[in-house]
């Protein structure tokens, strides 16, 4: 299962839409994600999600309704402020990917999206007044031009470019010493997946691709992007690097990759294998696969 995905919540539509049904949920049988602001806390005993009840929420913190896990309403407390800084840099994040089971990783990862995004957008994009939280959670509306406004979701190219029986990727300078993974990048307005697949790819790495194919997703809430891995395959080998987006890009042959990949998480002289947690595993795989 693809990291972050397979949430085990029912997200009960219906009662995010219904005031009265939302508010017969607020009671002693409801659950409270307990969250450091926008960290995990684990249970003490268990080490999955730690879970408290709405007694335990911030006085003066917004509430965003979840959905229901085994006949239960799941809340989540709206912190002070949203993501600083970037999510790599946070070691409890990386701890929580490893050792959270798939379903309380999901729960998590759409927990903190929801929450994050309300945490930096208290206020109407239109008209600047304070905005307030609407359909207990999955929106915010204007108290003051009445917009309304909806979680957002940021969508991220993610590809595998074949050439040969060789795959390219790249590594930004941010990552660890021997760490490579695909190339991605935002799609733009007015594009499609393929076409914001050809753009990045010509713009990291100078290479023409054609025949794009999307093969999976994943969710990623740092912030909150959809990352959509696809493949494709390079008209040509030469490349020319945009060193203000990739520190460096490589052609890996298959037996390359099966070599890191066997190696684990030591990797090899030139190649540290794309975790598991992270959608280029995913696609890597499926390549060395076929």
């Amino acid at each position: 299962m693809i990291a972050f995905s397979g949430s085990p919540l029912d997200r009960a539509d219906h009662i995010r839409c219904d005031p009265d049904a939302l508010a017969g949920l607020t009671n002693w049988k409801a659950r409270l994600l307990r969250l450091d602001g926008l960290l995990p806390t684990f249970d003490a005993a268990t080490g999955a999600l730690g879970w408290g009840t709405l007694a335990d929420a911030p006085e003066d913190a917004d509430l965003v309704f979840l959905g229901l896990l085994d006949g239960k309403a799941c809340f989540a407390a709206v912190p002070g402020e949203g993501a600083d800084g970037p999510a790599y840099a946070q070691p409890q994040v990386w701890q929580a990917m490893q050792v959270l089971s798939p379903g309380d990783l999901a729960l998590y990862g759409g927990a903190r999206s929801l929450v994050d995004w309300h945490a930096r957008h208290r206020f109407c994009a239109r008209c600047g007044a304070p905005t307030k939280v609407a359909k207990g959670g999955w929106q915010r509306d204007c108290g003051n031009c009445g917009a309304p406004h909806f979680p957002r979701t940021d969508p991220v190219t993610i590809m595998l470019v074949e050439h040969g029986d060789r795959l390219l990727l790249g590594r930004q300078p941010r990552f660890p010493p021997r760490v490579f993974s695909a190339l991605a990048g935002f799609v733009e307005p007015g594009e499609t997946i393929e076409e914001a697949v050809a753009r990045e790819v010509f713009e990291e790495a100078g290479v023409r691709v054609r025949d794009v194919k999307y093969i999976a997703s994943q969710p990623w809430p740092f912030p909150s992007q959809l990352m959509i891995g696809c493949h494709s395959v390079a008209e040509d080998d030469a490349l020319t690097i945009d060193h203000t987006e990739l520190e460096e890009a490589r052609w890996f042959t298959r037996e390359e990759l099966m070599e890191a990949k066997k190696a684990g998480d030591a990797g090899t002289g030139n190649l540290i294998f794309p975790r598991p947690f992270a959608i280029a595993r995913t696609l890597v795989d499926w390549w060395l696969d076929r």
